[in-house]
């Protein structure tokens, strides 16, 4: 064995190793990461029902959330959103594509004082509305904003 394949099979050793002992000593528990996953949200499913599994209710009121988002995305492979509220006390974000087969694209859960914004890019197949939710005192609340894409995300 030449001196360099010795020395990539030793760092691979020693890393497995590491994962090894800390998977044996209950450091690192991948089950219990991947039970915290809501696995049932994120399947492609229709929006109401992606909007029962993730939320847990369908019936939203209007709220002050500000979504902004390209009127036209040029690609939807890279559609950038942003998400913002003024409203107090909000506990959780989610933001959904009604035409996508997955309609939910993320969920966020805000700890105490955290600034009720977030920015991502999504994926979208379609033209469709992007639906912005927000839990403040317990209550879900949205907002639509209609998206137009040119040039699909997901395959065309």
């Amino acid at each position: 064995m030449t001196s360099n394949k010795r020395r990539v099979f030793l760092k691979g050793s020693l890393a497995a190793g590491t994962v090894g002992v800390a998977v044996g000593a209950g450091l690192l528990a991948p089950s219990k990461l991947l039970a915290a996953w809501p696995s049932d949200a994120f399947q492609s499913l229709p929006f109401e029902d992606s909007l029962e599994a993730a939320l847990g209710t369908t019936e939203m009121p209007e709220g002050e959330i500000e979504i902004t988002a390209p009127e036209i995305a040029e690609n939807g492979m890279v559609v950038p959103v942003t998400v913002e509220t003024g409203m107090s006390d909000v506990s959780e974000m989610a933001l959904f594509v009604v035409e996508n087969g997955s309609p939910l694209t993320s969920k966020y859960i805000l700890g105490a004082g955290a600034v009720p914004m977030f920015a991502t890019r999504i994926k979208m197949g379609e033209s469709s509305d992007v639906v912005a939710t927000v839990k403040s005192n317990g209550t879900w609340y949205s907002a639509t904003r209609e998206v137009k894409v040119t040039i699909g995300g997901c395959g065309g």
